[in-house]
């Protein structure tokens, strides 16, 4: 046996863990139902194997919510590797957190759903502020926002993003939120 190598089986088994949170994500950001019938389907696995991986709607539900926040915060270091760190601050928050907030309103009402019998991931919401705190850190750094930034005003100012519908020209309301954000907290 070689050190380092992944059996089949194993592989297989996290490709089929990844298909049904792929697949989950999309039906519940278009509807926020959660049908394992439809999703095993889709993700072209038995409906057995979604309930070995998620044995109620609520584990599935909080797997999807804690995917869609990790791919959220995984984007920030790449972005403050590609970009200034105010061109990073102003892509994850209006192309990453608005898409997702926008994109995710199925989840949202599944999520509140699921929270009444399962707890939300506390780590998730942290791993949310600690991405936010990390490009305010990187712009102090650069002199491009003032020092006493406070993360926390930053995030409540911020959840302006969840009043965004769908309906309406919402990448224009995201720019108009984050521009007005920036100028508050911009270094003169």
């Amino acid at each position: 046996m070689s050190t380092g190598s992944v059996s089949p089986r194993r592989a297989d088994t996290r490709r089929n863990h990844e298909r049904i949170l792929a697949v989950a994500a999309q039906a519940l950001a278009c509807s926020g139902e959660v049908s394992f019938n439809a999703i095993a389907k889709q993700a072209e696995v038995g409906v057995g194997t979604v309930y070995r991986h998620f044995p109620t709607a609520a584990d599935l539900i909080l797997a999807v919510y804690e995917r869609e926040v990790c791919q959220l915060v995984e984007f920030v270091p790449v972005l403050l590797e590609k970009r200034s760190p105010e061109q990073a601050f102003r892509v994850w928050a209006s192309d990453h957190l608005a898409h997702y907030l926008i994109t995710k309103r199925g989840l949202a009402k599944a999520l509140r759903a699921a929270s009444s019998s399962a707890e939300l991931p506390a780590h998730a919401y942290k791993s949310l502020v600690d991405a936010l705190d990390t490009l305010l850190k990187a712009n102090i750094a650069a002199g491009t926002i003032r020092p006493d930034t406070s993360v926390d005003t930053v995030m409540r100012a911020m959840a302006g993003l969840l009043l965004l519908s769908p309906d309406e020209d919402w990448k224009a309301a995201t720019e108009s939120l984050v521009d007005f954000v920036w100028r508050g907290m911009r270094a003169d």
